[in-house]
């Protein structure tokens, strides 16, 4: 049996998560729009309570298209407030709808917005090497430079600790457990990154 970060041994929905996603490098719009998404719907809340409620997120929001999202209304905010299958805040879901069109205008600026994102690493992860998975910062430095940015761009709900934590999920930096299967993975894989159009 493999051993993973402890905090994916709670339920398989983590563990194939953890498994298939978590820390390895993303330079997909889509992905990175999908995790702005979704980091901020957790705030207050668990992990597996998000990923228990992804797909739902995946049918309201198009597949995390952000040009659809953007183009949201009252009648679309109204669904998504009735509907269990995502969390039901208005906060979170109306700062979704604007997030997304700052996501767009930074795209467009930046020729998309891995480019603008991996920036403040510059290009490239950050490589950890825990022992064990509470020596994670909740944010550093960077996560807080980056939500300071995006904050004076228009986002919300994008704080150093959330930004932090997009920044773990779409492997601008590793931190799984040197002794978890997936470390020396998304090591290589981070070694190898190169950012396209840079």
């Amino acid at each position: 049996m493999c051993q993973r970060c402890y905090w994916a041994t709670h339920s398989p929905l983590e563990a194939a998560y953890h498994d298939e996603e978590w820390g390895m490098p993303q330079q997909d719009d889509r992905v990175l729009f999908e995790f702005l998404i979704l980091e901020a719907a957790q705030a207050g809340l668990s992990w597996r309570t998000v990923l228990e409620k992804r797909e739902g997120y995946r049918r309201y929001y198009c597949d995390f298209d952000p040009e659809v999202v953007a183009s949201f209304g009252d009648a679309e905010i109204q669904a998504m407030l009735a509907d269990p299958a995502i969390i039901r805040n208005k906060l979170k879901v109306e700062s979704s709808i604007s997030n997304a069109r700052v996501f767009l205008r930074l795209q467009k600026e930046y020729g998309s917005f891995a480019r603008y994102v991996w920036g403040f690493v510059d290009n490239k992860p950050i490589q950890n090497a825990l022992a064990d998975y509470r020596q994670a910062p909740a944010e550093t430095n960077i996560s807080k430079q980056l939500s300071k940015a995006l904050k004076k761009e228009g986002m919300r709900f994008v704080g150093p600790t959330i930004c932090y934590a997009f920044m773990q999920a779409v492997g601008m930096v590793n931190d799984h457990e040197v002794s978890c299967w997936r470390h020396d993975a998304c090591k290589a894989a981070g070694d190898a990154f190169v950012l396209e159009g840079v």
